[in-house]
């Protein structure tokens, strides 16, 4: 199985995110037909080599016309959108993502202004730069035959920045509803717009888990360059490598696994000690209650994560917990082939995470994507949840 991972060490736009893709060995060709391809002939698409701080990375540049442009064509609305994907000479599987994402972003800006998804205008978002940064990003990956990405965590910081409904605090709105559930880190070194929402969407639209890097035999590595010189290198990297083995068809990987007896903590503590985990990369948390020696009541707390994660996850659990020790063990996992899809429904669009092996097909719908439905159109979270399975094509889990 063929792996990217996305690190966001300074950032990701949906330029640095192109130039990264391309650097790790995406078509240049591919990229630049992609504004012939969506008719928009009079734009084009250019990469050079610039520095960011003391490292190398590709810069992409999507070249428009001089003459303004008339105010429909960089502020569409998101009928029109979906329409020139729809006439784009792409193939299908980038023509379903290239919706998704819109439709996603959309939503997104349709909570933000309160106002229906067809009457929500793109700003800039819209512009014929960020469809061709949108599309190129899908048909890069495409190209590459990547099967599962990984995103780190999305680094944000404070700030202001101007659109046309005036100042508004940055991360951007539309950024900050489209990472709803994804780990961030905070950046006090400057005070400029790190992640842009074409970015945010794309990132949240691809990833198929947030967090440490994958387990993999690394391969070429890629280097996406922002346009703003900034106190660290202003670059996205892009990982590319193959999955551990996999046995009749089933992925394995082999894991770490972190455990402690804890009988003496606060049981409030626990959320946050969770949430600082999973932050850092843990695949999946568990507590367990059990009986110690004479009796007493304790919980065991579990961590599965990747090798190159523990060490960071092992602080948290000795710094954020009572516990004096940890049992640490090596351990094979494995699991059905997943891969994160996008269905309609009456609700909008909801990602299902769909595994499937042999005549076996489990669709499991993201549960923050069915929540947040649920609450914008006031429906019962089951009743969405079930939308969901039924637009996939099941109408329970198996």
């Amino acid at each position: 199985m063929r792996i990217a991972y996305i690190d966001c060490a300074g950032g990701a736009s949906g330029d640095m995110l192109l130039g990264a893709l391309v650097d790790a060995g995406a078509s240049e060709d591919v990229v630049r037909s992609i504004p012939a391809a969506l008719h928009l002939p009079d734009c084009a698409v250019s990469f050079e080599r610039v520095m960011r701080g003391a490292l190398s990375a590709l810069q992409a540049n999507v070249v428009m016309p001089h003459e303004v442009r008339p105010q429909h064509e960089t502020h569409r609305h998101v009928p029109e959108l979906i329409a020139i994907i729809d006439r784009a000479e792409v193939h299908d599987r980038v023509k379903v993502q290239a919706r998704a994402v819109i439709q996603r972003l959309a939503e997104a800006e349709a909570r933000i202004h309160h106002s229906p998804i067809e009457s929500v205008h793109l700003h800039e978002v819209g512009g014929d730069d960020a469809l061709i940064d949108i599309v190129g990003v899908l048909a890069a990956l495409d190209d590459l035959q990547i099967d599962r990405v990984h995103v780190s965590p999305v680094p944000l910081a404070r700030g202001w920045t101007t659109s046309l409904h005036g100042a508004l605090p940055l991360p951007a709105p539309a950024t900050l509803a489209l990472l709803e559930g994804v780990p961030i880190r905070y950046v006090d070194e400057v005070e400029k717009e790190l992640v842009t929402p074409t970015g945010a969407v794309l990132l949240t639209s691809i990833a198929h888990e947030f967090g440490g890097f994958p387990s993999m035999r690394l391969g070429r590595v890629g280097m996406g360059s922002g346009r703003r010189e900034l106190p660290f290198p202003n670059v996205v990297r892009v990982w590319l490598g193959e999955s551990e083995a996999q046995q009749d068809g089933l992925t394995v990987e082999t894991l770490t696994l972190l455990e402690t007896n804890i009988d003496d903590l606060n049981p409030q503590v626990y959320e946050h000690v969770l949430n600082r985990l999973f932050a850092a990369g843990a695949l999946d948390v568990t507590l367990t209650p059990l009986h110690m020696k004479k009796n007493r009541p304790a919980t065991m707390l579990s961590v599965l994560c990747r090798p190159g994660d523990a060490d960071a996850l092992l602080s948290i659990i000795l710094t954020e917990t009572t516990t004096l020790g940890v049992r640490r063990s090596t351990i094979e996992r494995v699991s059905l082939p997943r891969s994160i899809e996008t269905v309609m429904t009456r609700f909008g669009s909801i990602r299902v995470k769909v595994a499937r092996w042999n005549d076996l097909v489990r669709a499991v719908p993201e549960y923050e994507d069915c929540r947040r439905a649920a609450e914008e159109y006031h429906a019962p979270l089951l009743e969405v949840m079930a939308a969901a399975r039924e637009a996939f094509g099941v109408t329970s889990e198996k």
